[in-house]
């Protein structure tokens, strides 16, 4: 047996012995107490992984034009000097998720206007046919003036799934419906951050779609409409409209 193939076999069994350790962990069941209550998480459970080096834009694919990375910080910019016809992303290469949690922060100009796209895809832009990056799919909105910020937003498909303050319904034969309430559109506002740092938590589980923000559900769509996307890209937009900045930081996800 060659010293190569007899490192092989002990690399694949610490392999095999961590995989059925952490198996172990993870089978062990929780027991519940009559005094126990849901509690609060101080920092991301475990599982997470960065998709974002705080350097560089690689993994991800977009214009340089509108998009750059320093400091911890992606970028994208719209200039007097780079004004657009039409949205434009820049796309994470990691895969394409279908049930997941994605947790960034997002800090956006007052003008600004942006999104972060999932489980959606790139299609061909009729305005722009340069565009390489025209995206179609769910979107948790985000702008400046905190408008839209929250909604689901299907970008290029069905619009309006979700606004701030909605638990909703999505058939695909008749306008999504209000279900519930999860709190008033304006006074949802509280929780935003206008010129500072916000912390997004997004979840996608089968038809279940939840908009978080800064610790309160903003928006929850349940999709049963049969065309629905089942999974896709995620992607981060710039806006037509006036000169505008999105700066994003932190970016971590758990399949």
């Amino acid at each position: 047996m060659s010293a190569e193939y007899c490192g092989r076999r002990i690399f694949l069994a610490s392999l095999a012995a961590g995989a059925s350790s952490l198996i172990a962990q993870q089978a062990a069941p929780y027991i519940p107490k009559q005094s126990d209550r849901p509690e609060a998480i101080e920092g991301d459970e475990s599982g997470f992984v960065d998709m974002f080096d705080g350097k560089t834009l690689d993994g991800w694919e977009g214009d340089p034009k509108y998009w750059r990375a320093a400091d911890g910080i992606m970028t994208g910019e719209i200039t007097p000097e780079t004004i657009i016809r039409s949205n434009t992303f820049i796309i994470w290469r990691g895969g394409s998720p279908e049930d997941f949690e994605l947790k960034v922060d997002y800090r956006i100009s007052a003008g600004g206007n942006s999104g972060i796209n999932y489980r959606s895809r790139v299609v061909e832009d009729k305005v722009t046919p340069s565009n390489r990056f025209a995206m179609r799919g769910y979107q948790f909105d985000i702008d400046g003036r905190n408008q839209y910020t929250g909604n689901n937003y299907e970008e290029k498909g069905r619009l309006f799934l979700a606004e701030r303050g909605e638990m909703t319904h999505v058939t695909g034969t008749r306008k999504p419906v209000v279900l519930s309430r999860l709190g008033d559109n304006q006074e949802l506002l509280r929780f935003i951050h206008s010129d500072g740092w916000n912390s997004i938590h997004l979840i996608a589980r089968g038809n279940t779609l939840i908009h978080c923000l800064n610790g309160q559900a903003m928006s929850i769509t349940l999709d049963d409409d049969p065309a629905r996307e089942r999974k896709g890209l995620i992607g981060v937009q710039v806006h037509v409209g006036p000169p505008m900045k999105i700066e994003y930081r932190n970016w971590r996800i758990r399949a």
